[in-house]
C-alpha cells in the first residue's frame, strides 16, 4: 500500500479528484492536507469521509514542520499539489496570500520531498526510487493569446495577474528541482475547470445561483473574453494518467476544446435553466444579464493545445461543453433549489 499526499483536497478540483483516485485505485491511502480557507470545503468530501484509506489533515503547507512530521509518519510516494490561491479577482486586491501560499508553499513541499526522497542530486533512496511530486497549475500563466493561436508546453510564460505570477514562480521552481537535483516531478497547466462542487464565487456557479435568485446576473466587460472550458472530472483522468504514466521533468497541458466567450456562457447556461427550472412569470432568465466594469488586466483570450497528452497518453476529454454543462447544472440545481 502507498501513501500518498494530496495538498488542497477540499477545493474544488481536490475534491472531484480524491473520491475518484479513491474508487479507482486500491492500492493508495491518500492523505489530503487542507488549510481550509474560503475555497476548502470538506463537505464536498463527505463520500468518502469514512473510507479506511482515506486521511484529512488541516494545516498549511507552507508549515515546514508540520510537512516534515507528515512525511516521516507516512513516508509518502507522491504529492499531488492542487493547494493553491486561485480567484483571481481576489489576487488583485490582497496579492500576498498568493505569493505566501502559491510560491512559499510549494517551494516547502517540493524541498522536504527532496530532502526526504534523495540522499543528494540525482542519487534517490532506494526505498523512493518511484516517488513523484505533481504540480497541478493553470494555462493563465501563459498569459493571453489573441484571436488565433493555442497555448502549448513550450509557449513562453507572460504572467499578467498577481495569481498568474504566482503560479509561474511556483512551476519554475518545480522544473529547478528536476534540473538541478533530479527529482521525479511533472507539471499540469489546464484550461478553465467547470463542473460540481466549484466554489460559488467563481463564474458558473454565480451565472446559476443569481439566476435562480433573480438577482442581476453581472458578467464583466462586453463579455467576449474567451475561455477553454475543461469539465472537472476529465481533468481529474488527466491528473491520473499524468502522475502514473508521464515522463519525469515534462509538462503536459490539459484542455478541452472548448472555447467559448462569456455571452455564449451566460446565455447557454440560461437557456437550459429556461427548461428545467422556468420562471414562475415565464420570461427568460437571460433578461438578468447585466454587464459591469471589466475586471483589472483581464485576459481577453486562453486556449490550449492537448495534443501532447492525447498523442502521448491517450487522454481524451469525455465531455463537451454541452453534455458537462447540462451535467454541472443538474448538480447546482440541487444544491441551490430547495426541495
Amino acid at each position: 500500500m502507498k501513501n500518498i499526499l494530496i495538498t488542497g483536497g477540499a477545493g474544488f478540483i481536490g475534491s472531484n479528484f480524491v473520491p475518484y483516485f479513491l474508487k479507482k485505485y486500491s492500492e493508495y491511502n491518500l492523505v489530503n492536507l487542507d488549510k481550509l480557507t474560503y475555497a476548502g470545503d470538506l463537505s464536498n468530501l463527505e463520500e468518502v469521509e469514512s473510507n479506511e484509506r482515506y486521511t484529512f489533515v488541516q494545516g498549511d503547507i507552507c508549515d515546514r514542520d508540520l510537512i516534515e512530521h507528515l512525511f516521516n509518519q507516512y513516508n509518502f510516494q507522491g504529492v499531488i499539489h492542487f493547494a493553491a490561491e486561485s480567484h483571481v479577482d481576489n489576487s488583485i486586491e490582497g496579492p500576498e496570500a498568493f505569493i505566501n501560499t502559491n510560491i512559499n508553499g510549494t517551494f516547502t513541499l517540493i524541498d522536504v520531498a527532496r530532502k526526504h526522497w534523495m540522499d543528494k542530486p540525482f542519487e534517490k533512496k532506494a526505498e523512493f526510487k518511484e516517488a513523484r511530486f505533481h504540480h497541478i497549475s493553470t494555462d493563465e500563466v501563459y498569459g493571453t493569446l489573441g484571436e488565433t493561436g493555442l497555448f502549448k508546453e513550450t509557449t513562453p510564460y507572460a504572467p499578467n495577474s498577481p495569481y498568474s505570477a504566482s503560479k509561474a514562480s511556483s512551476d519554475m521552481l518545480v522544473r529547478s528541482y528536476f534540473h538541478t537535483y533530479g527529482l521525479n516531478v511533472i507539471t499540469t497547466n489546464c484550461s478553465n475547470n467547470y463542473g460540481p462542487k466549484q466554489h460559488d464565487e467563481k463564474l458558473i456557479p454565480v451565472i446559476i445561483r443569481k439566476a435562480l435568485n433573480g438577482e442581476n446576473i453581472p458578467i464583466y466587460g462586453d463579455g467576449k473574453n474567451i475561455r477553454d472550458w475543461l469539465y472537472v472530472l476529465d481533468h481529474c483522468i488527466g491528473i491520473d494518467l499524468v502522475f502514473h504514466k508521464g515522463i519525469p521533468g515534462e509538462t503536459y497541458n490539459i484542455g478541452g476544446r472548448n472555447e467559448r466567450n462569456n455571452n455564449e456562457v451566460v446565455k447557454t447556461i440560461c437557456e437550459i435553466l429556461d427548461r428545467k427550472s422556468p420562471k414562475k412569470d415565464g420570461t427568460s432568465y437571460k433578461s438578468q444579464v447585466s454587464y459591469v466594469k471589466d475586471r483589472a488586466g483581464h485576459d481577453k483570450r486562453y486556449a490550449i493545445d492537448a495534443s501532447k497528452i492525447e498523442n502521448d497518453l491517450g487522454w481524451k476529454a469525455n465531455e463537451n461543453f454541452a453534455t458537462g454543462i447540462t451535467l454541472t447544472i443538474d448538480w447546482y440545481l440541487k444544491k441551490y433549489v430547495s426541495v
